[in-house]
């Protein structure tokens, strides 16, 4: 029954950042603890066993929810350049390592009433949010203007960037938000679109992002493409393969992200 109790705990963590196994295990801590080491993403997957393309996605996802950058991109020097934790990154990472050795004490002390402990964690597990977008940041509520039927939600993340939704005033009133609100602004990724040029006088897409092409993962038939923005976030595109030929997208490439705000979904942490 302990046992069961400390898989539960694993499954109630977002993103994996607590679980079963001890000392650095963790994927994910394993893999930030692998990057401040090695200051290379691609030796952090090797010496944790994922592969560059999960290891992207898994620091990107936890990078994209963090207040702060939690790693940064260094290029020329005489180390040749790498990826490297932020200060805040090994400030998480540290205190994350904590919390493993909390949630340990946690489970001695319910060693001896797993049930009522296993009650209360499926009650947690039960409120947690999963979702297959890819693209999700976390930001807060800058302003709200309200309408008859609907609001649009403007909604600062981390950095200089900004994004807009438009989503019914009974949604602005049911999620209870206010400026200063902390939200988690979600976007798929078929329902992001890129262009080399942009005018914003000329288009009616409320949201047009700057950023920089970081890698693109070739498919069958669609293409992934992966973007880096201003403040640390990233912002995933599915386009199709042809797309991506026609415009020649490469990566190091400045592009232009555009997204209806009528695609933007919001969610409270």
């Amino acid at each position: 029954m302990v046992k069961k109790l400390q898989q539960t705990i694993a499954a109630t963590s977002l993103l994996g950042l607590t679980g079963q196994n001890a000392a650095i295990d963790d994927p994910i801590l394993a893999l930030l603890h692998a990057v401040g080491t090695n200051g290379s993403i691609n030796q952090a997957a090797k010496s944790v066993g994922l592969s560059y393309k999960a290891a992207w996605e898994r620091i990107e996802a936890l990078n994209n929810l963090s207040p702060l950058p939690l790693i940064v991109r260094q290029t020329g020097g005489s180390g040749g350049g790498g990826t490297v934790l932020t200060e805040y990154g090994q400030q998480f990472l540290q205190k994350a390592l904590l919390f493993q050795q909390h949630l340990k004490k946690l489970v001695t002390f319910f060693q001896d009433t797993p049930e009522e402990a296993l009650a209360m964690l499926k009650t947690i597990h039960g409120m947690e949010m999963k979702i297959s977008a890819r693209n999700v940041w976390l930001g807060n509520v800058r302003a709200i203007e309200t309408g008859a039927v609907n609001s649009v939600v403007t909604v600062r993340l981390k950095g200089e960037d900004t994004i807009v939704s438009v989503i019914t005033e009974n949604s602005v009133q049911r999620l209870g938000l206010e400026p200063g609100k902390e939200v988690l602004t979600i976007v798929k990724a078929p329902s992001v679109m890129l262009s080399h040029e942009v005018d914003p006088q000329k288009i009616s897409a409320r949201n047009i992002l700057r950023g920089t092409i970081n890698r693109i993962v070739a498919g069958m038939v669609n293409d992934e493409v992966v973007i880096d923005i201003a403040g640390g976030n990233t912002v995933t595109s599915i386009l199709t393969s042809e797309s991506v030929r026609r415009m020649k997208l490469i990566q190091g490439m400045p592009i232009s992200v555009i997204i209806k705000a009528s695609s933007v979904l919001l969610a409270i942490p």
